[in-house]
């Protein structure tokens, strides 16, 4: 029977008794040949593409390239003169932009661009817009929403910057100034106006009676 085949074929493999004797056919160089890499203790391990030391065909081969192609953000861009072509009050989405073929299709997000001028009163839907097509857009007495429906605001930049320029004097009172190479506290020492209106210490009336 076809499931019976395999039953005389034995499961395991006898054990070869290596290096004892020449007659087994197995002694001396045990099968290893003679002399070279192969033949000595612990054998060569070598890479996956080595070839004995030429230059390996994958380096033989020339480069394909790099791209960073897949990790690029891909927009829709349509300008403000292209939705004169919509009637007044009339909402403008992606889907809209695809009916009248602006767009290819639904895939990517849309960005309004702010070339051109428009003359139409649109509710305009849309990923994201420049700051100029937003203000077209508002100007002709339209509105620049989100997708979500929620009026659209300029990103923030992602390091706010704020230049700080420091108050005159500031720094002197209650700190250290440097001296040649030695830290003096600038607040033990009275600033120069009130060195000025300090009066100087009189002596008490025991001094005039003694003389």
């Amino acid at each position: 029977m076809i499931h019976q085949i395999t039953a005389m074929v034995p499961r395991y493999r006898n054990r070869l008794r290596k290096g004892r004797g020449e007659s087994s056919g197995h002694g001396k160089t045990c099968g290893r040949g003679t002399k070279g890499a192969k033949a000595r203790q612990g054998k060569p391990h070598w890479k996956p593409g080595h070839e004995g030391g030429q230059t390996p065909l994958h380096r033989r081969l020339p480069a394909c390239g790099f791209s960073n192609d897949r990790f690029a953000a891909r927009w829709y861009t349509v300008n403000v003169s292209a939705l004169n072509r919509f009637e007044d009050g009339s909402t403008v989405d992606a889907a809209a932009l695809a009916g009248a073929k602006l767009v290819p299709d639904t895939k990517w997000p849309v960005k309004i661009l702010g070339d051109g001028e428009i003359f139409r009163k649109l509710t305009v839907k849309a990923d994201s817009y420049s700051k100029s097509a937003c203000a077209k857009i508002i100007a002709a007495g339209g509105s620049a929403l989100t997708v979500a429906g929620q009026p659209w605001q300029p990103p923030k930049p992602r390091h706010r910057f704020v230049p700080r320029t420091p108050e005159k004097g500031a720094g002197k009172a209650g700190g250290k100034e440097k001296s040649r190479g030695k830290d003096k506290d600038a607040a033990a020492q009275p600033a120069p106006d009130q060195a000025a209106q300090t009066p100087p210490p009189t002596d008490s009336g025991g001094g005039a009676a003694q003389a």
